[in-house]
């Protein structure tokens, strides 16, 4: 792993909260992006700019952000997308948008959660240290949020049992992101260029986070800084928690395993062995969840019709990743 910038040196300058932007994708759920953007109204100090992708809803998300724009403290920046994009395309149309607004750092978030007053403050402390940071949340119910922040890189999964505890440093090293949360340098999206829209959901915040880890420190400290505002049926594993999913959530996730496969031919580090071991305990995982926490069958075929639409994404030798928006970026602390 790379040593951690414990001394921050000379060029480094104290966190300027207006050259952060937050950036919020939503879709039918104006009633929690509400919520959100009351909170991000009660920040202090509040980011530079406020990026809200509206991923072509048909409620009323358009009348509830503008109705925000002249109290909610600091530059709205709306975008209403013709389709539907996923999450995927949502967060790459905003990344791109802030990037384009001169934005440094960049924090990604969902419309089901809300910021906490100080959150931007606690990231901040961050910044001088590392380039992709990702903070904590609290859960629906007020109890801490465990996020797998680690990925066994050749298999593509998490590792669900990584230790959960911090130590005095307040940070542990990541391989993973979360656009739940992640706060991330414009010279790292400069590096990696956009999250990638072909995903549309699921997966892409694992890669994205995996580049960025590639060519810097990425963190996760040990700060609350989200509150989720929606409730998941869960089940309780004890120390850890198993979300309810759908059938677009099943399809995708096998689906996408093979944009992963992709990107790790295009970088050299593709082990077929360890890869299809990674997408066999994909699977298992998900028929578990399909028969404990929602307790049904009916959406396997889901799963075997994204491994069957992943073969062709898999054997497109056309395909190409994501290219950097700076070919000559400055080098990546």
């Amino acid at each position: 792993m790379r040593a951690a910038n414990q001394n921050p040196t000379s060029s480094d300058s104290s966190f300027d909260p207006s050259t952060a932007t937050i950036v919020a994708v939503t879709f039918n759920r104006s009633g929690l992006l509400s919520r959100l953007l009351t909170s991000i109204g009660e920040m202090d100090p509040k980011p530079g700019h406020v990026v809200v992708i509206d991923n072509a809803s048909s409620d009323d998300t358009t009348e509830v952000v503008e109705s925000f724009r002249e109290r909610i403290g600091t530059e709205l920046v709306y975008r209403r997308l013709e389709t539907n994009t996923g999450g995927s395309g949502g967060f790459s149309a905003g990344m791109q948008t802030a990037y384009e607004l001169g934005s440094e750092w960049m924090w990604l978030m969902d419309d089901d959660v809300e910021v906490i007053p100080d959150g931007l403050a606690k990231m901040g402390r961050w910044s001088r240290r590392f380039r992709s940071i990702q903070g904590r949340r609290y859960d629906f119910d007020g109890s801490e949020f465990y996020w797998q922040y680690r990925i066994a890189a050749r298999m593509g999964i998490p590792i669900p049992f990584a230790p959960a505890e911090f130590d005095e440093s307040g940070f542990k090293e990541m391989n993973s992101g979360c656009f739940e949360g992640m706060f991330i340098h414009r010279d790292v999206v400069g590096r990696i260029g956009l999250p990638d829209p072909r995903f549309f959901i699921y997966w892409d915040d694992q890669v994205y986070g995996w580049l960025a880890s590639r060519i810097t420190t990425s963190v996760i400290v040990n700060e609350f800084v989200l509150r989720r505002t929606r409730e998941i049926k869960q089940w309780d594993m004890g120390i850890r928690h198993m979300n309810a999913s759908s059938d677009a959530y099943r399809y995708y996730i096998m689906r996408n395993r093979a944009l992963i496969k992709q990107y790790y031919r295009s970088l050299g580090v593709y082990h077929p062995a360890l890869f299809a071991a990674g997408t066999t305990l994909t699977f298992v995982k998900e028929l578990i969840r399909l028969l404990v926490v929602e307790r049904t069958v009916r959406g396997t075929r889901h799963l075997f019709r994204g491994l069957r639409d992943g073969r062709a994404i898999a054997q497109d030798r056309s395909w190409q990743p994501m290219p950097p928006l700076e070919l000559s970026a400055r080098p990546v602390a």
